[in-house]
Order: C-alpha cells, then structure tokens, then sequence
C-alpha cells in the first residue's frame, strides 16, 4: 500500500433529525456548521469534519451497505481529549446533556464520561490521569 491510512478527516453520522441534532452540535460544542444544506450539516472539529447527514440520504451514499436503526445499539463512540473532565462534565450539564456514566476514573489511566447526541451517536470526554511516580 503506498497511503498511510491513519489519518481521519471526515465522518459521517446519520441522524433522524437534522435540524435538532444541528441545533445540539451549535448548542453543547458550540460549533457553527461550515457548511449545511436541506439534508446535511458539517461541523469543523480543528482537525475532524463531522458531517450530520439525513438518514434518508445514507442509502444513496452507502449502498449496497445498510444503514442500521438507531434503536440497534451503538456500533462506536468518539472520544475527545481534554484536560479536565468534571469541568466539562458540569458545562454540559448546564447545557441540558445527560451523561450516560462518569465522571470515573478508568483502569488504563483516563478518567471518561459518555453522553449521547439525539441521534444515539456516543461522545466520550476523556483526560489521562497522573500517573503515580514509583
């Protein structure tokens, strides 16, 4: 293979609805699409474009692939680093976001939290934690 595939760029996530599942990526990241039309939304994480896309406009984007119902169960969750979790935590319960679990404090060094979009996609907060000098 002559390309490294380690670089993500773009993804995709497939929403019932795209006016309220824009409005949650407006309201709780605080970002403004760059761009958005009648069946798309695209949010600039820095380094990741997240495109909010109407899940009647997957088939044509996936075919022959299926796309899965959101009462399916999670199939992911992304996770965004960051460097304190329970200050994180408390904006986005400010802003309405329920958390699934955390804050916690995880065997592999990270303290998490999960919560969910309104289309069932998962986002992770984590932190590494200080590791005890020996």
């Amino acid at each position: 293979m002559t390309g490294a595939l380690r670089t993500v760029g773009a993804i995709t996530l497939f929403v019932e609805d795209l006016a309220g599942t824009t409005a949650f990526y407006r309201e709780v990241f605080g970002l403004v699409p760059v761009f958005e039309d009648e069946h798309s939304a695209v949010v600039d994480l820095g380094n990741l474009l997240v495109n909010l896309l109407d899940v009647t406009q997957a088939p044509g984007l996936i075919a022959p692939g299926v796309v899965a119902s959101r009462q399916s169960g999670a199939r992911f969750q992304l996770t965004i680093w960051l460097d304190d979790v329970d200050a994180v935590c408390e904006e986005l319960r400010a802003r309405g976001v329920t958390l699934l679990n955390g804050p916690m404090d995880r065997a592999w060094g990270q303290r998490t939290a999960l919560f969910a979009d309104p289309a069932g996609h998962l986002w992770e907060v984590a932190e590494t934690l200080a590791r005890p000098e020996g």
